[in-house]
């Protein structure tokens, strides 16, 4: 039943990409705005659309997506994450939900994305990391990879570090953090590209040219190259999909003081 809107909610929700062709709406493909769309509607058939904060691609992960939609029916925040759940497959899901604006889009509120890739440091196949890291089989020299990634931080012209699909003109982005963690399973490494946006297959394409250095495959100084000729040809491969995560997003406050999303419980709702 269509309700005039009355209300906005903004969602905090997690998937595994695997089975998904990324986050946006595409015609004759499971995707993860879709699903949350038909999860939504089978509580307000009113709702006209549903609002990312990040399009990701088709096999990569999330644990905190950003989504808003705006609604006729008035229901608490956490009556609307269960009840969304209720409508939702196995993999993917509503972690938490607060109030928002009527019209609120967290892709123009957010200042600062997490994004962390895994790899497996293994030279036999793990069939429990396949989905969620990307195998490295030969020996890699990870201070090496550190040393490169160090290029990597700062607001910088990322030109190079983009697909042939991506044509926007402004591919300047501030990469705050770029950091590489080691496990407590000693074959799993990670590493966390923080900044204020990125452009497609960006964060993948940094981690491929990190790799490809420390493999031996690319001369060291290949990230310094890219960023100074903007020429894609001069950095690696793009890696997989399936050993990125969304892992965060940070929402700026509004001109007129609104805190909406600057808070999220750390648990279920």
């Amino acid at each position: 039943m269509s309700r005039e809107i009355s209300a906005g909610v903004l969602l905090r929700v997690a998937y595994e990409g695997t089975e998904f062709h990324g986050w946006a709406s595409q015609k004759g493909a499971r995707t993860v705005q879709e699903a949350l769309l038909g999860a939504v509607r089978a509580i307000d058939d009113g709702v006209r659309g549903v609002r990312g904060a990040s399009r990701t691609d088709a096999g990569v992960h999330a644990e905190w997506q950003l989504a808003s939609f705006d609604t006729g029916r008035r229901l608490e925040a956490r009556a609307w994450a269960l009840a969304i759940n209720q409508h939702l497959p196995d993999d993917v899901a509503v972690r938490a939900a607060c109030d928002a604006p009527i019209g609120f889009n967290p892709r123009f509120a957010a200042h600062n994305k997490l994004y962390r890739y895994r790899l497996l440091i293994d030279p036999v196949r793990d069939p429990l990391q396949r989905k969620v890291a990307w195998r490295i089989g030969r020996g890699i020299d990870l201070a090496l990879l550190e040393r490169e990634a160090r290029g990597i931080v700062g607001e910088r012209d990322f030109a190079a570090f983009r697909s042939a699909s991506d044509e926007r003109e402004n591919t300047v982005r501030h990469v705050r953090r770029v950091e590489v963690e080691r496990s407590s399973d000693t074959r799993i490494v990670s590493i966390a590209v923080e900044g204020s946006g990125f452009m497609h297959n960006m964060v993948r394409i940094i981690v491929g040219t990190l790799v490809d250095v420390a493999t031996g495959r690319l001369a060291e100084g290949a990230i310094a190259r890219g960023l100074e000729t903007r020429d894609r040809r001069v950095l690696g491969t793009t890696a997989p999909a399936q050993g990125l995560t969304l892992e965060r997003i940070d929402l700026r406050a509004s001109e007129e003081g609104n805190q909406v999303g600057a808070w999220w419980p750390d648990s279920a709702p």
